[in-house]
Order: C-alpha cells, then structure tokens, then sequence
C-alpha cells in the first residue's frame, strides 16, 4: 500500500527544519500524478532523497517537483524496491537505491551514458549469421581453398607486426554485435607507416584516442571527439594520419570506414591545411580540395579523385545548401572554440550536417564559462550531457556555487564531485596535452637579453616624452587618476618603432579641446621632432635600434645553418 503524506502546513515545515540532522537516503523512482487506479501509468523516471522526516522529488534534470514532510522516520527508513509513497500530489514506487556517492557526483542524473556495455551473455554465444537463401548456401562449398581465399582478402593493409607499426585496437565484443550485423571477420587497422614512422609518441596516443572516438569505441553510441592540445603538438598530423587511416581501412572485413571528409577551418589556414596533407602524405596518395573564389564546391562534386574538402568558415556558409546535399562520414573543425555559442549562425549550420563523426581542434577549450563548454560538447557528441537545463542543475551551478567566498561546506563538497564527474565523463572523448609532453625531445632552453641602443630620432623623441607635462605629473604623482598606461604605452610604442607613435600623435596633436592632462597633451610638440617628409606608412629598420639588431641577428644566424628555423 502506498504511503500517504500528512496534511502539511507551515508549522510542520518549521519542525522539518528543526529536526536533527540526519543521514540522507536515495532511490531511483519512477511517479505519476495520485489516482487510485490499479494500473498505474508511470510517466517518468526520478530520483528521490530522505532525509530524517522530510522527502525531496528530483526529476532527471534535477529540478524539484516534489517536497514532503512529516512521515514516520520508520517507514522511510524501510523504503524498498517497490513499495510506493506519496509525495506532493504524485504517487512513486521505489526502483532502486542510489549511493550517495552516485548523488553527489551526478551520475544517477544520466541516462545511458558510458563506454560500451559488455553484450549479454546469452548474446554474446550466439554467432548470428546472416541470412542466405537455401540456394545460394547450397551451391557453396566450404573447402579449405574458400576458407583459405577468404582469410587472404581480409588481410591488413599494412604488417601489424612490423617495427614501430601503429595498431589501432581491436573493437570489442558490445561494438562488434552493433556495428557488424554481417559477421565480417576483424581485421586489424595499421597507420600507414610512412606517416607512423614520423611521429612522436604522444601523436600516437591522440591518434589512438580519435580513432576510438570517431569509432564509437569510447562512448556507446557517440562518434565525436574534441582534440585540445596545445599550439605546436601537432592536432593537425594527428587527424591526417586518422582520415587518411580511415579513408583506406575499416575494422570490419577492410572496408574502409570514411569516404569523404569535410574540414572546416579559418580562412587563412585553409592553404596550410592542404600544404600539411602535402607534406605528410605527397600529392600521390590523397587529393584534397580546397574552396576559394576560384575553386567552388561544385567542381568537388564532380569529380571522383577528391575524398577531403577544405572549406572555410565563411565559404562554408554561403555554400551550405551544396555542402548539406554531400554525405560527409567526418567534420573536422579547426580552431572550433569559435563554436562555443550554439546559437550562431556558423555553428547552426555545422549542427544541420547530417555527419555523426565529429571532431573539434582547439587549444582553448574552456574560455569564459561552463555553458559555452557545453555547447562544445553538444556539437560533438549531442544529448551527452542532457539538456542545457539538465546540465545547469546537474553541474554548472553546484561547481559555481562551490567556488563562491560564501559557499557552505557542504556545497563546496558537493561542486568538487560534480566537477570531478564532468571531468570523468567529457575525458572520455576529451584529450588534452601540454608543451610539457615534448619538453624531453627540445634542447634546453637558454634566453639572453640584449640592450639595444636607440636611434637617433628615438632618443630625441624620449628625451621629448619625459620632459612632457603629463609623464612628470604621473611620476610626481600629482594627479588623481593619472593616465600611467596611456604614458606607458606611448613609451613602449617608440622603443619599438617611431611609426606606431607617428599616427596617434597627428590625430591628437592638433585637437583644441586638450586638457593639460591627458593624452593630447603627451605628444604635444614631437610632431616638430619627425622629419618633414615622414608619414604613417613610413617604415625603415634604420629608425628602430630593436629592428637593428634583429635584421642583423636573423642574417648571422642564416648565415651559421640556413636550415634553422627562425620563430
């Protein structure tokens, strides 16, 4: 029989609260609205908590829906599977206990999120053939020929056992029932090793982790990654070697998993791109195109040589209808915090592809807040993390509360594990490095300090700023609210180069309204120090000792090894 909850009122709230503190409970339920129906229609899942005499209703994007007080501590107490209560005008029965471990990190808010569940037992001894007509199986014979033809056509492309091979692993047995209905045998995926022979081992472990994500290996269901390493650890070879990986081999009977590939990147990587395909594969093995204003999308769909487009952000958009009616089996988006708002035009139109493999590059995947941490998520595997709402309740506003000065302990307690669970959850399909994973390969770092010696007009100008008004008012400090920075940067500006100074200094010189104060006032009179001949546009090495030195250390060392690279 169901438990019915006691008139409530206000006077037995206050007693709710003054009761003693005591140790929370949780169940998984399922409710309904109150009926005294036999046959109940359950019209959703929730999770509710006990806590001495008072209940809490949770719906599974963790709002409230339903507060209880006044129950016998012993019926709460002997709450179990099964049995039913009353709470706020619905009926629950209790499915399950939750831990409160499982609470205080969010976990029983998801729903179906995880790696891949081991299949069934009695699934999994079932080998499920294919259906063949009676025919057809009758006039095949199983000779060891056949059987020994079959194992020869489903070989690897690449030796699995050579040195230094990279071998993508294997799927295991949940995958396999999923992704091959048809029974094909296993093979092993190899990187092409003219590219595996290049790389550094934590290439290998990004390209591994892309494989598996891209796979649907890491997260059932779920084909999206988002690649943030930092500037300079390769992202860009990573996902070469995994399309062009991808593009030639598949994991089940070497039928290759992508036929055609879309990255999107800004505008001025476009080039870069396809010169990094270019050096890593040659101009042999893949054709790449390129959109520009003289190479358009439809030329790509013409013709049957190219498998990858490289498109920019702002092309993309003006030719989304052509690139919506192209099947891409993989979007790769370069820089793609820039889709850290779900509403924008560029990611709307990248959400509206039908592609489900989904990679993001980006060095800064977090940046202002957790909901455009979300919307990155969103974009890569959707519905991950639930809806928007779901997400705030679950884990954005316990870790922002957590970390205000006037969070309570136990609100602090209760932010470190959701942020430790949405750390757990997104490293599934999250990978990120630092520059400390190639420190071991780089020579020690030396830095020296040069003094450079100004020129002529640069010394005049100085000498000009320091006797100005404004500069020695600020080192006096003499002035309420003195422009410091404004000082500062127009010293900055001229240790660099007369020029940056030149421009600001005719906009402001000649405006009548100065105060004695302010920025005007800074450059007045250095317009006099310029030589009547000198504009905005005017650029020389001569009129800059930094750019002295420079232009004679960049020769020296051309000179030394004129294959070092200059950054």
């Amino acid at each position: 029989d169901a438990l019915y909850l006691p008139t409530s009122g206000t006077a037995k709230e206050e007693a709710a609260q003054e009761e003693p503190d005591c140790h929370a409970k949780y169940f998984s339920v399922v409710w309904c609205k109150a009926s005294k129906k036999k046959h109940k229609k359950w019209e959703g899942d929730a999770v509710l908590i006990t806590k001495g005499k008072s209940v809490i209703l949770k719906d599974m994007e963790g709002k409230d829906i339903g507060r209880g007080t006044g129950y016998k501590s012993k019926e709460l107490d002997s709450l179990a599977e099964g049995q039913t209560l009353m709470v706020g005008g619905k009926e629950i029965e209790v499915m399950g206990v939750i831990s409160a471990d499982d609470f205080s990190s969010g976990r029983c808010f998801q729903s179906g999120i995880g790696i891949h569940d081991t299949v069934p037992t009695a699934l999994s001894q079932t080998n499920m053939k294919p259906f063949c007509k009676p025919f057809k199986r009758a006039c095949q014979s199983n000779t060891k020929e056949n059987i020994l033809k079959d194992s020869q056509s489903y070989k690897p492309r690449h030796d699995p056992n050579a040195p230094n091979s990279l071998v993508m692993p294997r799927p295991n047995a949940s995958h396999q029932w999923t992704f091959n209905k048809a029974d094909l045998p296993v093979v092993d995926v190899v990187v092409d090793p003219y590219i595996a022979n290049n790389l550094r081992p934590h290439q290998k472990e990004g390209i591994i982790f892309l494989y598996e994500c891209v796979m649907g290996m890491r997260v059932s269901g779920r084909f999206g990654a988002i690649l943030a390493d930092e500037m300079g650890l390769g992202k860009t070879l990573q996902c070469i070697a995994v399309v062009w990986t991808l593009l030639r081999q598949g994991v089940y009977g070497c039928k290759p998993v992508l036929k055609r590939a879309l990255i999107v990147t800004p505008g001025s990587l476009v080039k870069n791109w396809k010169k990094e395909f270019q050096k890593w594969l040659g101009s042999e093995r893949i054709k790449v195109f390129t959109v520009d204003q003289d190479h358009k999308v439809e030329e790509f769909i013409s013709s049957p040589l190219y498998s990858v487009l490289i498109i920019s952000y702002e092309m993309l958009l003006r030719s989304l209808d052509l690139i919506q009616a192209i099947e891409f089996n993989l979007l790769i988006c370069d820089e793609g915090h820039r889709l850290k708002n779900s509403s924008i035009k560029t990611t709307t139109s990248l959400t509206s592809l039908s592609c489900e493999r989904r990679i993001i590059l980006t060095g800064t995947p977090i940046q202002n807040d957790l909901q455009e941490f979300y919307a990155l998520i969103e974009f890569v595997n959707p519905g991950i993390l639930g809806s928007l709402s779901t997400y705030r309740k679950i884990y954005e506003e316990p870790i922002v509360r957590s970390r205000e000065p006037s969070a309570t302990k136990e609100e602090k307690e209760l932010g470190e594990k959701r942020a430790a669970e949405l750390t757990r959850l997104t490293g599934l399909f999250i990978l990120r490095r630092t520059q400390e994973v190639i420190n071991k390969f780089l020579p020690p770092k030396k830095e020296s300090i040069i003094f450079c010696r100004p020129t002529a007009l640069q010394l005049e100008l100085y000498r000009k700023l320091l006797s100005s008004q404004v500069i020695r008012s600020c080192l006096q400090g003499r002035i309420e609210n003195s422009p410091h920075l404004i000082c500062i940067g127009a010293l900055k500006k001229l240790c660099n180069h007369p020029c940056l100074l030149f421009k600001a200094i005719k906009e402001k010189s000649c405006d009548p309204m100065s105060d004695e104060h302010d920025e005007s006032s800074l450059y007045e009179g250095l317009i006099d120090v310029f030589p009547q001949d000198y504009t905005s546009d005017t650029f020389s090495e001569t009129d800059s000792g930094k750019l002295q030195v420079l232009v004679e250390l960049l020769a020296a060392i051309r000179e030394l090894n004129s294959s070092e690279r200059q950054v």
